[in-house]
């Protein structure tokens, strides 16, 4: 049987080996082929976070592009690195995304950065290698495909509660793995971060998946990182896992498809956002 969140978090061990173990079986690649395909993902999330965070070029509609870099040369009031750096990294990704350059899915390029902004900033935070992020980003992986068993992950299916929630979920689950929590822990902090996602709209501004994508990565890996926190301390999702999923499934279904990634609801239908679209539309590269 396929795994579920349920009968993951009831699994001994590190949760991202039995992911590992299914993937494995389902694609017939071997252990070093699957974990060097990890590593190549990592690298390619460590040069977008690197380039995000050095350049203040604008995107294509010119919406967003010098947020990341502003935020990571700003002074610190809050005297809380991880905080900057992990909102930092998540938006540097996004907003290279927005400018057409080389991110990783991670599920989807609207929410790639809450993965690698969650894991990397935690880890460069704790001053952790690269290496110990494989297996994280194995399981992040494996929470995302177990998701996407009941719904399609697109803003375009179920609203942004379909992308930035899944994103926060795998994000939540790969911190609990690399800071050495249990299946239970990893999972429940998937669960805790999907479920705080719920009934969020997709409403880019333009149909662009910059406004308020840019930002909302930021927010989410932060959320994320939060989700991590309290299920290391032994908090858990009242809900069980599997129910937050088709929680998830039912609100989407729904959504007015105003609200579903069409532009035409939300932040995008504000007399604003009419007009940055039209400008982005009109706008010369």
């Amino acid at each position: 049987m396929p795994l579920t969140l349920n009968t993951l978090a009831e699994l001994p061990g590190r949760p991202s080996e039995h992911v590992l173990k299914e993937d494995l079986e389902e694609t017939g690649l071997s252990r070093e082929e699957v974990l060097s395909k990890m590593r190549e993902r990592l690298q390619i999330m460590r040069e977008a976070i690197d380039r995000g965070l050095s350049t203040d070029a604008p995107s294509v509609a010119g919406m967003v592009g010098w947020n990341a870099k502003t935020l990571w040369e700003a002074p610190d009031p809050l005297q809380a690195p991880l905080l900057k750096r992990v909102q930092a990294y998540a938006m540097a990704v996004n907003e290279e995304n927005a400018r057409m350059g080389r991110i990783v899915a991670a599920p989807t390029a609207g929410s790639a950065g809450t993965v690698p902004g969650a894991l990397f900033g935690v880890a460069d935070h704790l001053g952790l290698p690269m290496e110990e992020l494989v297996m994280p980003l194995v399981l992040a992986a494996g929470v995302g495909k177990i998701i996407s068993r009941q719904m399609y992950i697109a803003g375009a299916s179920g609203g942004c509660q379909a992308e930035i929630g899944p994103s926060a979920a795998m994000a939540a689950a790969a911190v609990v793995e690399l800071l050495g929590g249990s299946a239970e822990a990893a999972v429940h902090a998937a669960a805790l971060a999907l479920q705080n996602t719920l009934g969020l709209v997709c409403d880019p501004v333009g149909g662009f998946v910059e406004v308020p994508c840019v930002m909302r990565n930021g927010f989410y890996a932060v959320h994320a990182v939060s989700a991590a926190q309290q299920a290391l301390a032994g908090i858990r999702s009242v809900i069980p896992p599997d129910e937050v999923v088709l929680a998830m499934v039912g609100i989407g279904r729904l959504l007015p498809l105003e609200l579903k990634e069409t532009g035409e609801g939300g932040l995008a239908d504000t007399p604003t956002g009419r007009r940055l679209a039209q400008r982005a539309l009109t706008r010369k590269p």
